[in-house]
């Protein structure tokens, strides 16, 4: 079952990631050249219906493994080992994302005019470094990265 919930948290972070990726590199750079809203707001409400269940997917197959790692949830916010460290450092990427989409659907997008697109285009940006982060913790759970 173990091997399972990896495979599921993998899928799901190459959606998240390689979605972010295509939007920071190919989707966002001509929007922003061109002044066109329209482009992002078209590519986010199509990648939301897969964004959105590859995020809760991560969310809850990251906890469970989290937990399977580490059962000891008093250590997931500390750097004492290997693991510990491994999950504190997830758990944050974890929260910086929630922070910048809350604050990017609650905020920004309600209100995104062409003043306000930049400030937009750096969250997406930030999100997609945080994405790339991510994948780079996991693999380092075995690959000792640091």
């Amino acid at each position: 079952m173990h091997n399972y919930i990896i495979l599921l948290h993998v899928l799901a972070a190459t959606i998240w990631t390689g979605g972010h990726l295509v939007l920071s590199t190919s989707i966002l750079p001509n929007a922003l050249k061109n002044k066109d809203i329209a482009a992002l707001t078209s590519f986010e409400s199509k990648y939301e219906k897969v964004g959105i269940p590859a995020l809760i997917t991560l969310i809850i197959t990251g906890l469970y493994l989290a937990y399977s790692f580490l059962p000891d949830m008093s250590q997931w916010f500390t750097f004492q080992n290997h693991l510990a460290r491994h999950v504190t450092i997830k758990l944050i990427l974890l929260i910086t994302t929630f922070l910048l989409a809350a604050h990017a659907r609650f905020r920004l997008i309600p209100n995104l005019t062409l003043k306000t697109f930049p400030i937009l285009a750096i969250h997406i940006v930030l999100v997609t470094i945080i994405s790339v982060l991510f994948v780079m913790t996991g693999l380092s759970f075995r690959l000792f990265f640091f």
